[in-house]
């Protein structure tokens, strides 16, 4: 049997790609980085082995998946050439993979990874499902029926996808560093749409995604009059979210989610959409809904003292926006504080001004320096140009997070997808170094 060797097997696509073919009785291992990566949890746990970059590692006999970021001159990937063996990209593998089941492609600007993740658990409390999601999950089921994943538009890596069907969660600008506007991003999705064999899910409230051209059924979800499925009687609170299900303006069921904000309402519309389109028991989908615990990395909440913790991903001004809407509903009589890593010099001058206005809409507002990517060369913008921006804003350093001590019974956001988990990290260290001294 081959040995599947992954170069960068820490990345999120290609550790729940890993994990689904361990789980599938496949001989796995990768390399990457020695930092440590959240997504390597899961690897650690199911025991595969995972070694630093060198070509020693490639042997004969194996087939290596190489991960988007490295290119062909990286040193294992041209070992692997020299010795003749077999090399796929992360995103051709995946393709070929997908058509032994009925396949359920998520994408979109926005929501894909959590909208991933509902639909996984929702679909596997039905019929055995296996499936990839952009957090760094991924489960190998046996005689899994559905195989549900996540497809990235970036750099039009999802043509390399034809499944039966996607549910597309809306088209925004973003990834400024490859595309050129919102009409180059359409293109790509008109591109997927063409490919999809069955049927698509759309958010119909979005006017990009209403000028989608399929050969198949668009089904469209949202809050608007002629949505195929549409959300109404909705009720927020502090413990969740209720509303009712129409579908073409006849009463379908009622349903709750322990999730906060329009965008959980949203992913959850696409999923039920999803489901009664394959004639998937009501009742399931209700108490699958109720149980979702979401998926890493997306309002991750933790306790300590009189403050609330929360990791979150957003990067882009509206999932900003999105996220602290959603605080809001759950914690409405806390101060919301974002402390914000921007993610890359070009999408943080692209969207400057939007971000300034999404941030603007938290009590407070701490920045970190700009996360800066290998492709591309900051110029002269820095994490002042975007603090002019936010009235009050205060930048934070990593080996000071002590002004954060003083926001008693705050919301405190740590928003970001470069490693803003650091500046966490280091402010619970010094959050229960004080709450030690106070015992």
């Amino acid at each position: 049997m081959t040995v599947y060797h992954f170069v960068g097997i820490k990345g999120t696509g290609m550790s729940a790609l890993a994990q689904i073919l361990h789980n599938s009785g496949y001989k796995v291992q990768g390399s990457d980085v020695e930092k440590y990566f959240f997504t390597q949890e899961a690897l650690d746990d199911l025991k595969i082995k995972i070694l630093p970059f060198n070509r020693e590692n490639i042997k004969p006999g194996m087939t290596v998946i190489a991960g988007n970021a490295f290119s062909d001159a990286h040193e294992e990937i041209d070992e692997a050439l020299k010795q003749g063996i077999e090399v796929i990209r992360y995103h051709t593998f995946l393709g070929e993979y997908m058509k032994k089941f009925t396949s359920i492609g998520v994408t979109g600007s926005h929501g894909k990874t959590s909208t991933t993740g509902l639909l996984a658990h929702v679909m596997k409390g039905a019929k055995p499902t296996s499936f990839l999601i952009g957090d760094g999950t991924g489960k190998g089921e046996k005689d899994a029926a559905y195989f549900v994943f996540e497809a990235c538009e970036y750099r039009r890596h999802f043509l390399s996808y034809h499944p039966d069907y996607a549910i597309m969660t809306n088209i925004d600008f973003d990834h400024p560093d490859y595309f050129a506007n919102v009409d180059d991003v359409f293109q790509a999705f008109q591109e997927m749409a063409l490919q999809v064999n069955k049927a698509i899910i759309a958010f119909g409230d979005d006017e990009q995604l209403q000028k989608i051209q399929a050969g198949v059924p668009v089904l469209f979800y949202g809050f608007g009059e002629g949505n195929d499925f549409q959300a109404r009687n909705i009720e927020k609170s502090t413990a969740g979210t209720k509303f009712d299900v129409f579908v073409r303006n006849h009463f379908y069921a009622s349903f709750e989610i322990p999730a906060y904000g329009d965008h959980n309402i949203l992913n959850a519309l696409a999923v039920i959409a999803l489901c009664h389109y394959e004639e998937l028991d009501t009742k399931i989908l209700q108490q699958q809904l109720l149980t979702f615990n979401g998926v890493k990395r997306r309002f991750t909440e933790k306790r300590l003292g009189s403050q609330i913790l929360i990791d979150d991903y957003a990067h882009h001004p509206a999932e900003i926006k999105a996220t602290i809407s959603a605080a809001k509903q759950k914690y409405p009589d806390r101060p919301i504080v974002a402390v914000f890593q921007p993610h890359t010099f070009t999408r943080t001058r692209t969207f400057l001004q939007e971000f300034g206005e999404s941030l603007g809409e938290a009590n407070q507002v701490y920045l970190c320096d700009i996360f800066g990517s290998a492709r591309e060369n900051h110029g002269e913008l820095t994490i002042d140009d975007l603090k002019a921006r936010i009235e009050g804003a205060e930048i934070l350093q990593e080996e000071d997070t002590s002004p954060l001590l003083m926001l008693d019974d705050s919301v405190l956001i740590f928003m970001g997808a470069g490693d803003i988990q650091k500046f966490q990290v280091a402010y619970e260290n010094l959050l229960q170094q004080q709450l030690k001294k106070a015992q």
